[in-house]
């Protein structure tokens, strides 16, 4: 018999209980009456480290238990008060069998997985140039390290989509995260630029295999009626990590250093492939029956479904490139703080989120992808072109709301399209293909503008025109496969 989730929580309680009574009754005594502050500083850090365990404990009932909002409000409340603790184990002790477990939600571990792999990308933006700087890259060497993360990327991507198909995406997965969380923590070493480059090309090339697997596998266990659906609720997690990474990293940079960041980062990866082992690794995949599709080669990936949701991706990501290169110049143009620029990005992901976790998900499901695609590059190709006009703040921030519209009917449609354009047998390898064209746009996005002899405005227009000449072809060839069928 398995052990009840609820009495992971009360064990973790009573830590959680016990640390802070050591800490008010005996530590904070110690540093206030006898002066000793290491007292305070060593106990407060134990009490965290249980507290952050307590808190696990209390989403994984609150995921796993059937029982109503009160309780894990309560378990959390409890926390901060002396004694609580144990007034609630006391409770949940009579209350435990009365609890029935759901069923492990895999779902939403596939989430945490996506969340973790952009929360990875995302904390890098703030903080990347300012640690190449410290460990003396010239400024072309600022520029190219940022750039040879995405571009290590697109290999391990391509890699991902290969080896998923071959092994499955559950082993794939694993390695992607163990790799990627003892990349990150190389980042201690590093001292000078040449070593810089070398962790930049590991780090991009093993983070790269996690993406095609974890999306492979949330396709392959929903039903055809739901991808669009399930493809937004994939993309809030993207979203969080484009809100959560950049201010977690700045901040936690600014109060210790950028390889502790990372380190932090390393551990959620450590924890999620820990997690993963006990519980995807049970999950058993409905078994395949042959078909026609099982004959398949790679050469059938490219049919016109798939092209376009390439296509989608690389603009998509050429986009956010252009976004990420200009809009900071364009905001210091204007006389703005810098700080605007990242709340202005933030702004477009709060929206996107929104649009995703709303009912207004629905539509991918019930729209056809092309349609919601070609929507989606449209809005995103009037933002471009409005955000060079914009020279107000309240101005800024409508247009990037409209951009987050934008981005959030643009990212369910190519996904919902590629999943739908393919089978089940080379689902791997196209989603493989898929982010390489994601690394592959942010790379042309933040470099090509710069090559062409464009000022801040006409980046801006150049993007915005070039959406939106993608968005009319969409439509084209939508409005010719209804005629020929």
């Amino acid at each position: 018999m398995r052990t009840h989730p609820i009495y992971f929580l009360r064990i973790a309680g009573l830590l959680d209980g016990i640390s802070l009574l050591v800490l008010l009754l005996i530590a904070m005594p110690l540093k206030y009456v006898w002066g000793i502050d290491q007292a305070v500083s060593i106990t407060g850090s134990i009490h965290g480290g249980i507290f952050m365990l307590y808190a696990l404990s209390i989403l994984y009932a609150a995921v796993r238990v059937e029982w109503s909002f009160f309780w894990p409000v309560t378990a959390l409340i409890v926390a901060f008060i002396p004694f609580g603790n144990f007034v609630l184990d006391w409770k949940l002790k009579k209350v435990q069998s009365k609890f029935s477990v759901k069923p492990f939600n895999y779902a939403l571990l596939v989430y945490s997985i996506v969340f973790f792999s952009f929360f990875d990308l995302f904390s890098q933006l703030p903080v990347m140039s300012t640690f190449a700087a410290s460990v003396g890259a010239s400024a072309f060497i600022v520029g190219f390290v940022i750039g040879l993360y995405s571009l290590a990327n697109t290999f391990g991507n391509i890699l991902s989509g290969i080896l998923t198909d071959k092994f499955g995406p559950f082993k794939i997965l694993m390695l992607g995260l163990i790799l990627s969380s003892c990349a990150l923590l190389l980042y201690h070493f590093v001292e000078e630029p040449t070593f810089l480059i070398i962790v930049r090309i590991i780090h991009g090339f093993v983070s790269g295999m996690i993406v095609p697997a974890a999306f492979t596998f949330s396709a392959n266990t929903t039903i055809n009626e739901q991808q669009g659906k399930k493809s937004a609720l994939t993309g809030t997690f993207v979203g969080l990590a484009a809100i959560i990474g950049p201010a977690f990293s700045g901040i936690m940079a600014s109060k210790t250093s950028v390889p502790f960041v990372f380190t932090c980062v390393a551990l959620i990866g450590f924890v999620l492939a820990i997690v993963s082992a006990i519980f995807l690794g049970r999950y058993k995949p409905i078994k395949k029956e042959k078909s026609e599709s099982s004959n398949l080669t790679s050469a059938s990936i490219f049919n016109s479904g798939v092209v376009k949701a390439y296509a989608g991706a690389f603009f998509l990501m050429f986009s956010q490139g252009v976004i990420a290169y200009l809009l900071p110049l364009h905001v210091q143009t204007l006389g703005y703080d810098s700080k605007l620029s990242g709340t202005l990005m933030s702004t477009f992901g709060i929206i996107a989120v929104l649009v995703f976790v709303l009912p207004t998900n629905r539509i991918f499901d019930r729209v056809a992808s092309s349609i919601t695609m070609a929507l989606g590059i449209g809005f995103m190709g009037i933002s471009q072109l409005l955000i060079g006009q914009s020279t107000s703040t309240t101005a800024l921030y409508f247009v990037l709301g409209l951009y987050g519209i934008g981005f959030a009917f643009l990212f369910p449609s190519i996904n919902t399209m590629l999943i739908k354009a393919t089978p089940k047998e080379l689902r791997g390898k196209a989603y493989g293909y898929f982010y390489a064209f994601f690394s592959l746009g942010v790379v042309a996005g933040s470099t090509v503008l710069g090559w062409l002899p464009f000022n801040i405005v006409g980046g801006f227009t150049f993007t915005g025109i070039l959406l939106l000449l993608f968005a009319g072809v969409v439509v084209f060839t939508k409005q010719k496969q209804r005629a020929l069928t």
